[in-house]
């Protein structure tokens, strides 16, 4: 099984109106953190093995998978013994590995961390903030045709807001929020050869300052260009908007069964 590593150790300063209590991947979307969507997102595909980097108030996301089948099961409980039974199947056959990357680390020396915790074999990456529908299995399929020791995930942000083209100065068009029509950015989604500890140097290392471009001068970086959905939740307005395509069962990230 492939390992998922999901980097969930930042301060998510831009979204301080839930972060001062909980770590990003911890906000929720649909009454379920966006840690779980993006889990599940790797899930459809077979992806089960995940490494979550912990850092910033990680006592909250190991609080939540400790008692994650317990709060999924119908339960029986001793008081005097403390026994606990459960009725029910965890919803998940994930297993979770929960590893504390520092509070201050930065993205490059939280994956150096995961070195030791790893099979040393083809692994994934993501943020924990940001989902996608991403098809998975053509993104592996991509990285083993080129051989080379990354692959990252390129996607188009929708714009803020609506585009308006003029005739000097009458509209002769108006466009709601459309993908860009240039200009690509990293969505994550990463798969990455074992190689990769190679560009790591300590914790201080920025994966997308220092690697990805050293990776690029090194021929050693490909990308797969995913036309479809992307949302990071960087801010609350991002949370307010993916919250809304959830209430309005219009999720294009939900690609699971429910």
């Amino acid at each position: 099984m492939m390992e998922t590593i999901i980097l969930a150790g930042g301060r998510g300063t831009r979204l301080s109106e839930e972060t001062h209590i909980k770590p990003k991947p911890m906000i929720h979307i649909g009454g379920k953190p966006i840690i779980w969507h993006i889990m599940n997102i790797y899930d459809t595909y077979g992806f089960k093995e995940f490494f979550i980097a912990l850092g910033y108030k990680g006592e909250v996301i190991k609080e939540y998978f400790l008692n994650y089948c317990n709060m999924h099961s119908d339960l029986s409980i001793s008081l005097k013994t403390g026994e606990i039974n459960a009725y029910k199947k965890c919803p998940h056959d994930w297993k979770v590995h929960l590893v504390d990357t520092g509070s201050d680390t930065n993205t490059g020396g939280r994956i150096l961390r995961l070195k030791k915790n790893l099979k040393g074999e083809t692994f994934m990456l993501t943020y924990g903030d940001g989902i996608a529908n991403v098809h998975l299995k053509n993104l592996l399929k991509f990285h083993r045709s080129h051989r080379k020791i990354a692959t990252i995930t390129a996607i188009r942000p929708v714009a803020r807001f609506g585009e308006v083209k003029f005739n000097v100065n009458e509209v002769v068009e108006f466009r709601e929020k459309h993908q860009i029509e240039a200009g690509w950015i990293n969505g994550g989604f990463f798969i990455l050869e074992p190689s990769i500890f190679d560009y790591i140097k300590d914790d201080d290392t920025d994966f997308e300052q220092q690697i990805l471009p050293r990776l690029a001068k090194d021929n050693q970086l490909m990308a797969y260009k995913h036309d479809g959905f992307w949302q990071c939740m960087d801010t609350l307005r991002d949370k307010l908007y993916l919250e809304g395509l959830w209430k309005k069962n219009n999720a294009p990230w939900k690609i699971w069964e429910s």
